[in-house]
Parts: structure tokens; sequence; C-alpha cells
């Protein structure tokens, strides 16, 4: 199988098109990213492995709107994107960098539509196993289960102690997408870019301390990535995620009879016009900070990503004094997801077969 290059990919871009590949270009670009890191050759990854496990990854997603394997796929191109224009891979080294690729590509695994407080709601089998990030522990527990599985190992030339490291980085780093977890961690980190700007410019990243909340902070500036992408890109992510949101919204109220309340309204389909506010909250809160700190850290493009932000908080201000028009091509599948997320996440959930977690159908 012929693999593009980086440039006819655009893979190494920070202002990547998120719609710009399909399916199968997907997977060429996830193997594209092995090779240009050097992870398949230093790791000693069996390449038709390499190219299973991808598969596998992408099959145990769910067809749901935003959290999808396509969302996958772009925060790993974001953190790929920043590895190759910054000095991160040099600062994380070559275990840590393919940790943290491998954790992009699984941090959302059979997600289902829904977020956690949904499963605390519903008192799904989930929440019941996790108190805390359980959308997030299900995903870390997937990643293992097709890590693991036969024909899927990628891991398996790695020594005992190398194999322990990875596993607990992705691990951290799968938790670090749960936005509450981004918040107990961001300040600290606050705190440690501005004592590095403030004493020259000495960046000390060999305490393990510090190297966790960079991984950490970096997947949450990959995670939510789509906020930086220029606005046609934003605008289509945005419409896609807050119809996620509404599909939700609509479980709880028809279904389960719980009513919205009012920090809530992102999930309330009746309160689409004030879309264009509730993104300016969230650039405001979430986004503008983490992309301040990154940009204030050094690295010149990373600039890129908070220029992205400003001008898109710019464009949902401009939209936030008039009727919002939602746009979201609907397909038939997408059309019943309601229903199937609601029948799913209301009844003991089973974990995927082997048959699920394995591609052996397709031909790379």
């Amino acid at each position: 199988m012929l693999i593009p290059s980086t440039s006819s990919l655009s893979l190494s871009s920070l202002r990547f098109d998120d719609f710009s590949l399909n399916e199968d270009q997907m997977i060429k670009a996830c193997i594209r990213m092995f090779i240009d890191l050097d992870l398949i050759e230093r790791f000693h990854i069996d390449y038709k492995v390499l190219c299973k496990w991808i598969l596998s990854v992408r099959k145990n997603y769910r067809p749901v709107l935003y959290h999808n394997w396509r969302h996958a796929f772009n925060v790993a191109q974001m953190m790929y994107a920043i590895f190759v224009n910054t000095e991160m891979c040099f600062i994380l080294g070559e275990l840590e960098t393919m940790a943290l690729i491998v954790a992009c590509l699984c941090h959302d695994l059979d997600h289902r539509g829904t977020n956690n407080s949904f499963q605390i709601k519903t008192g799904s089998p989930l929440a019941q196993l996790y108190s805390t990030s359980t959308l997030e522990h299900h995903h870390f527990d997937q990643s293992l289960m097709i890590l693991n599985s036969q024909g899927n190992q990628i891991l398996s030339n790695l020594s005992p102690d190398e194999y322990r490291r990875v596993v607990q980085v992705m691990k951290e780093a799968i938790l670090a997408t749960d936005l509450a977890v981004y918040f107990r961690k961001r300040d600290k980190f606050f705190q440690l870019v501005e004592q590095m700007n403030t004493t020259g410019g000495h960046r000390d990243w060999s305490d393990d301390n510090n190297r966790s909340l960079l991984r950490s902070m970096l997947m949450t500036c990959c995670d939510i990535a789509a906020i930086t992408k220029p606005w046609q890109t934003q605008k289509v992510v945005a419409d896609l995620v807050a119809s996620e949101f509404y599909q939700q919204g609509d479980i709880e109220k028809e279904q389960l009879k719980i009513e919205p309340i009012v920090s809530e309204d992102m999930m309330n389909r009746e309160k689409k016009d004030e879309l264009p506010k509730m993104q300016i909250s969230f650039i405001d809160t979430i986004c503008l900070p983490i992309y301040q700190s990154f940009a204030r850290l050094g690295p010149s493009p990373m600039k890129i990503l908070l220029n992205g932000v400003i001008d898109n908080r710019e464009a949902w201000h401009l939209l936030s004094s008039q009727p919002y028009q939602l746009n979201i091509r609907q397909t038939n599948s997408m059309t019943n997801l309601s229903t199937t997320t609601a029948t799913t996440m209301l009844k003991p959930s089973t974990p995927p077969s082997n048959e699920t977690q394995n591609d052996d159908e397709h031909d790379i």
C-alpha cells in the first residue's frame, strides 16, 4: 500500500482541514504519522500489526455525530502537527511521543454521544464502575483491550519497563481529556509557565510533575483544537457538537423526563439561538487560557493556534445578536442516533467482542 506524503495530506499543518480526508485516507495518514515520527523503526512495530490496530481502533468508534473516529484522528493530527512544528517531541522523548499519539487516537473509544453527567443521571453501568471521569476510564479500558487483542499488539516489542511507562502515560493522557481534570490541573500549569517566563526563559522539563502537566495540557489543547481552525471548519464542528448535545437533551427530556436546567442550556435544542454566546463563553473560560499559556511558553507556531481562537471568537460575536442557523447534514444513521443511544445507555453495556475489536476484512 502506498502511503501518501506528509505534504500531500497537509498533515503537518496547524490549520489542517478536519474534513479534508476520507475514511481510507485517515488510515493512511495515521500510518504516515508513525513513519514520520520514527515510531515503527524505533519500537520495532510490525507494519501489518500497526495497520490492523488502526483499523480496529476505527471500528470501535460508534457512528455518533461528533465523538467519532474523525474526531479522534483530528486530535492525533493536531498532536502530530505540534510535534513536528515545535520541540515538544524532543522534550518528551520517543516513548512519551508514541504514548500521546496512541492516546489521541484512542481517547474517545466507544463514545456513546452522551457525557459523564448523563452516565450519572441514568445510573449507567459505566457510572457504577467509575465515579469520576467515567467515560474517560472506559475509553482507556477499551484502548488496552484492543492493544492486548490478537493481531493488534503494537507494543509487543517494548521492554516491560517501556510498556508500563507507555500505559501509564496513555492513561494519564486519556483521563486528561475530561475537562474536570483540566480545570483541576490548569492553574498549576499556568503558574509553571509564569515561573519559567520569569527565570529568563529557562525551561526544565526533567521534573516528572512538570512533564505530566505538559502532557495533560497538550491533550486538552489537541482535544478542543477545532476552536483554533479556520471559520468554515470551526462552524461545522460547533454545529456537530451542539447537535450531539441536543440529542442527549432530547433523550433526557422525552424518555427520562428530566427537564433541562439553566446550567445545561447547551443540551437544550430550544436554546439554539444562544449557541454563539455559549461558544464565546467556552472560548473565554476554557480555550483562551490554555492557548495563551502555550503561546507564552515560547514556541512561535503555537501562536497560530491562539490567533485562530481569537479570530473565531470575533466570528461568534458577530453572530451573537441574530437568530442562529444550525447546519447539519442528516443521514439515516444520524437520524436514529437519539433512540439508539438511549437504548444503549439504559441497558447494561456489553463490551465489544473480539470480532468487533479486530478487523481482518481490509486488505492493507
